[in-house]
């Protein structure tokens, strides 16, 4: 990681494990405090993250003002966050999301307004840009003078290996704020998980705790043992096939991911091998929480697993799917250096 700046004293709001926080890091930024309502994540985010505190409250309980003895003698103070994006994904908008689901996006706006810090950052699903709180905060940030870049951007455009379509907003009280631009890295699987150990489908590695992946059934040992890269289930013998995967228009569930081409989007569910295109490309299994991790581009020695405790693996999984990648955190984190150096 690039050395940290104290220009720019930043907190990082529903920091999850710490993805966003690393990236702005490495981007010079000085990351001071994450907060998170999930005690869980508290291990990562300290660990891979020295210096900076974790801060474990709901965000509704929180003011500005309890930030600002952080930010210290620092010139310039940046807000960032990504609250929790299953409220506009598109599977939980079709099945009615009320608008308290959507109250998070309207408590991060709430602390901007409470201490209008220099420089603003959002991640989050392109689903939120349909929501009328979106809008509201936009509207209340250029209000309050500030200059607003945002749009959806396709972070395998960014050398992310992986589908994965976001919204991003960067706001600037210091004049020019633009979202980072496309670069000429291009992220294959390949190029993200080899030379990790061999594992089998319900085993860990014993060299790396978060290397490990769910048991299959018997059924569907078979159906991925008959399932080529980047195939269906159109591959397998027919007694293997669901009537129901028949008559559904998505063909990924159950598949094996390509090593030649980008992941589909890492989910909170890329654990399960029935929910996407996460068999391994050769192994036969799912992929393993460090491989997802390495994927959303955290670190290959970023410690997710306490060794003194332990995690399941399907929490692990919402862990790595939640965060931030942490190569595109950085791009942002560029994107806000420049805002600042306009001053």
């Amino acid at each position: 990681m690039g050395a940290r700046s104290s220009a720019i004293r930043a907190i990082d709001v529903f920091c999850g494990i710490g993805g966003l926080t690393h990236g702005l890091r490495s981007a010079g930024l000085d990351v001071v405090l994450g907060l998170d309502s999930d005690a869980s994540c508290r291990y990562a985010y300290e660990t891979n993250n020295a210096g900076a505190a974790f801060l474990e409250a709901d965000v509704r309980d929180v003011r500005f003002a309890d930030f600002e003895s952080l930010y210290g003698k620092s010139r310039i103070n940046a807000l960032v966050g990504c609250a929790p994006c299953q409220p506009f994904s598109s599977h939980t908008r079709r099945n009615g999301a009320s608008d308290d689901d959507c109250g998070l996006v309207d408590e991060f706006a709430r602390l901007v307004g409470e201490g209008t810090p220099d420089l603003v950052s959002m991640e989050n699903v392109p689903g939120l840009a349909k929501h009328q709180s979106f809008s509201n905060l936009l509207n209340f940030l250029i209000d309050l003078g500030y200059h607003v870049d945002h749009g959806v951007l396709d972070f395998h455009e960014f050398g992310i290996p992986q589908h994965r379509r976001r919204l991003v907003m960067v706001a600037s009280r210091r004049k020019a704020a633009a979202l980072p631009k496309p670069t000429a890295d291009s992220g294959r699987v390949a190029d993200f998980i080899v030379g990790l150990d061999p594992i089998e489908a319900g085993q860990s590695s014993p060299v790396d705790p978060a290397h490990a992946c769910l048991p299959l059934s018997a059924l569907n040992l078979e159906r991925i043992r008959q399932s080529r890269p980047g195939g269906t289930w159109k591959d397998w013998d027919p007694a293997l096939v669901n009537p129901c995967q028949k008559r559904s228009r998505y063909p990924a569930p159950y598949g094996r991911m390509r090593w030649d081409a980008p992941a589909p989007t890492i989910t909170t569910q890329f654990c399960y091998y029935s929910t996407g295109r996460f068999g391994h490309p050769a192994q036969d299994r799912a992929i393993s929480v460090r491989e997802a991790a390495l994927l959303q581009t955290f670190p290959r020695d970023y410690q997710l697993v306490d060794p003194d405790a332990g995690m399941p693996i399907a929490k692990l999984a919402r862990h790595v799917g939640n965060a931030v990648p942490v190569k595109i955190a950085k791009l942002i984190g560029s994107s806000l250096m420049r805002a600042s150096a306009h001053a």
